[in-house]
């Protein structure tokens, strides 16, 4: 995988936007025979044998008692289907969240605890998890002629993508105790200068990606810009491709982290035969291409998908079943 500097590789994608949102075709390109909707599966907190406290109610807790609740938490992942059973609400193509767990227009719909007991937490928003990634290429590869050559897109705006010019980077990573020189250093400048020195020059603040690539050019698209890599569609079918990213997060590992990197948002082989969309702002990502792949993709075990129509509202208020 490697940048590229010239971004019009994507031209013919900004040609298919539609500028006006919310409808999809802002981020969705428009003139494929089909669409499907690949819903980013919710999360489950349950406490063995009894009923999981709300958020507000843990608010209201002591630490220790929250810190056992913790300890006793098992989490795992849900499908929108099984989380519509569990609230009595009505799974479809164009469902959101909120009204999947009985809270349209309401605050509480990121976490919410169920008739049974149980919390759901809402999907990962603008990215596809691993697993459901490579079940998800799996089926793209088959439809396409050029598997192995092809466009990924970084949104711009992730924190810790890209470097840039400024007083502090723009995120930070939490160390424990005061032995850490770098947390020294920090209480020492917050001691002299409580105010932020307004006389202090911006400095170069490194992100994951090379100063180069930083300050490069983008896929500048209707309210969105990426940084394109060429990258075969076929890696992401390895749930371990994170490791030959070229924006794979190693400043998190050198804090502890585990490696990782952020899934692409824009994924099309050089056919241009489909395109994965992973908006930053959905909970579910859409691949455009042909009614065949769409049937595939909505039949693959490892997904939870549906077809939906050219021109679909995704908004967040957009559930006209469920509300």
């Amino acid at each position: 995988m490697e940048w590229i500097a010239n971004p019009t590789v994507g031209d013919w994608l900004r040609e298919r936007l539609d500028p006006d949102f919310p409808p999809m075709h802002g981020v969705v390109p428009q003139g494929f025979p089909a669409y499907a909707r690949i819903f980013h599966p919710g999360f489950v907190h349950e406490l063995p044998g009894r009923r999981m406290p709300t958020a507000e109610e843990r608010v209201r807790m002591p630490a220790d008692e929250v810190e056992l609740l913790y300890r006793e938490l098992v989490e795992s992942t849900t499908t929108w289907g099984d989380a519509a059973a569990v609230f009595g609400t009505t799974m479809h193509p164009l469902a959101q969240w909120a009204g999947i767990v009985g809270a349209p227009g309401e605050r509480d719909w990121i976490e919410r605890v169920a008739p049974d007991g149980r919390e759901f937490s809402s999907p990962a928003i603008g990215e596809l998890d691993g697993d459901s990634l490579a079940a998800l290429v799996s089926v793209l590869l088959r439809h396409t002629s050029t598997p192995d050559s092809g466009v990924a897109g970084l949104w711009e705006g992730r924190g810790g993508l890209l470097g840039f010019f400024g007083d502090l980077p723009s995120r930070g990573f939490y160390t424990v105790g005061d032995d850490d020189p770098n947390h020294r250093a920090m209480l020492a400048r917050s001691l002299r200068d409580p105010f932020n020195n307004v006389f202090r020059k911006p400095t170069w603040q490194e992100g994951i990606l090379s100063r180069e690539i930083s300050e490069g050019p983008r896929l500048e698209l209707p309210n969105r810009a990426y940084v394109l890599f060429d990258a075969p569609p076929s890696a992401f079918a390895d749930p371990e491709w994170v490791l030959d990213a070229p924006w794979r997060d190693r400043p998190a590992e050198a804090h502890g982290a585990p490696a990782s990197a952020q899934s692409p948002g824009l994924l099309w082989p050089d056919d241009h035969a489909w395109v994965m969309v992973s908006e930053v702002d959905y909970d579910s990502t859409i691949v455009a291409g042909s009614a065949a792949l769409v049937a595939a993709i909505c039949a693959e075990p490892g997904l939870e998908a549906l077809e939906i129509p050219s021109g679909a509202d995704l908004s967040w208020n957009a559930d006209e079943v469920n509300r």
